[in-house]
């Protein structure tokens, strides 16, 4: 898990800030505290398999937060499930929940590249 987190990392260091968090609890805060600081996230990769709350907790979560704020669709963080599960049962719950994708491990660059761009988070000239 270490090493996809940091090669996710580093991959989306070049296209903007990132910040690293080893579980669910520490994704929480970090997305808690972006938010009162008034400096929300545009992008947050969630693994399904989290230490201490896994991540389709988490999205819940940021998502009831969201729904308490009354942010519209285009002011809530988009957010991208990862897994190396082949479990469709929990990338359902994600979506079902509100995520906008999913990756699977081990993580294609083009594809994911491809994601962001969907969800519009990156125009072509980006690339």
């Amino acid at each position: 898990m270490l090493a996809s987190r940091r090669f996710l990392s580093k991959f989306l260091a070049q296209y903007g800030e990132v910040d690293l968090v080893v579980d669910g609890l520490e994704a929480l805060d970090a997305y808690l505290i972006a938010n009162k600081d008034k400096e929300p996230y545009d992008l947050i990769c969630l693994d399904i398999m989290m230490p201490k709350v896994d991540g389709v907790k988490v999205l819940k979560a940021i998502r009831e937060f969201e729904n308490k704020l009354e942010l519209k669709s285009e002011e809530r963080v988009k957010v991208i499930m990862t897994t190396a599960l082949a479990e469709t049962d929990y990338v359902n719950q994600a979506f079902d929940i509100g995520c906008e994708a999913y990756a699977a491990k081990p993580i294609d660059t083009n594809k994911l590249i491809e994601v962001i761009k969907k969800i519009g988070l990156l125009k072509e000239k980006d690339v």
